[in-house]
């Protein structure tokens, strides 16, 4: 693996927090391409998203994954506590 980036994100909600983490496990588990591989880390409050790759293409494309998968969720928790 050529290329890597580390990205550290705050939750607020320790709840959140498991949530996420437990949702994406599956997805870090078994990877979709043999061009990137990611794993997930806690941090106290933080979760900490490592993610390695081939090349700047693959690792910016499981990037967005990532990022879009846990801005999903982390919608999906806001608009279920207002309820």
């Amino acid at each position: 693996m050529k290329t890597k980036a580390v990205i550290r994100l705050r939750f607020t909600s320790e709840k959140h927090l498991d949530i996420i983490s437990g949702a994406l496990e599956p997805e870090v588990k078994k990877a979709a391409t043999m061009r990137s591989r990611a794993s997930l880390e806690r941090d106290g409050t933080f979760l900490v998203l490592k993610v390695q790759a081939r090349d700047t293409v693959a690792l910016r494309a499981a990037l967005n994954a990532y990022l879009r998968w846990i801005n999903s969720m982390t919608n999906v928790l806001e608009v279920l506590e207002t309820l």
